[in-house]
């Protein structure tokens, strides 16, 4: 636990290196606490959608839960950069440089700053699946393409959700995922193959605190 984290001030500082025309997947959460499954999904996508690196945005807090329980975002930082532990995985507080807690908002101010780069939302199917109650859902899927991540036993209850059904015509084939990052939004897939089924819901205790490994 990191308990002298300084958020940067600027958004330079708090975007990783990057270099132009670089496909960028980004993995947002509250990663309270961050586990194997978050690096599992991002490593899955680097080479599935043949990404050059991925990003994961530490939110200061999550509008769709309850945050009374939130580690600090120091402790989340830190924890995240050891559980990532591979260079092609970068870990940022960007969300709370701009002052957001909507994923609408920091994909537009990334895609405004950073217009060389090619963005692509990744989520798990656990988030397709309530994907409709995220703030302007619909303009995020106008914006940038968005890799699923197939999370059984979710995978039916994502596929049914109201987001996936008015989505499906823009549905890439799975054998496509590696064109995804060069295809205009909206654009989406679901990727299946990947087993691990870990939760930070799980891995907390009752009180909030994060379990211990066994």
């Amino acid at each position: 636990m990191n308990n002298n984290f300084v958020a940067p001030r600027f958004f330079a500082q708090a975007i990783p290196p990057y270099t132009e025309g670089m496909r960028i997947g980004l993995l947002g959460g509250s990663f309270n606490p961050p586990h194997e499954a978050h690096r599992a999904i991002s490593q899955f996508a680097l080479k599935r959608l043949r990404l050059d690196r991925v990003w994961w945005l530490v939110t200061p807090g999550n509008p769709l839960k309850e945050n009374g329980t939130l580690h600090e975002l120091g402790a989340r930082m830190q924890a995240a950069r050891d559980v990532a532990d591979d260079p092609r995985i970068e870990v940022t507080c960007l969300e709370s440089v701009i002052r957001t807690r909507y994923t609408i908002d920091t994909i537009n101010t990334l895609r405004r700053r950073l217009s060389g780069l090619r963005f692509v939302w990744i989520m798990g199917a656990d988030n397709l699946a309530q994907f409709h109650r995220w703030q302007h859902w619909r303009r995020i899927a106008d914006q940038v393409p968005i890799a699923v991540i197939d999370r059984p036993p979710q995978s039916f209850r994502a596929l049914a959700s109201p987001a996936a059904q008015a989505l499906a015509r823009y549905r890439v084939p799975e054998t496509d995922a590696a064109l995804l990052p060069d295809r205009p939004a909206p654009a989406w897939v679901f990727l299946t193959g990947l087993k691990l089924n870990l939760s930070s819901t799980g891995l907390r205790n009752p009180d909030g605190s994060w379990k211990g490994p066994k």
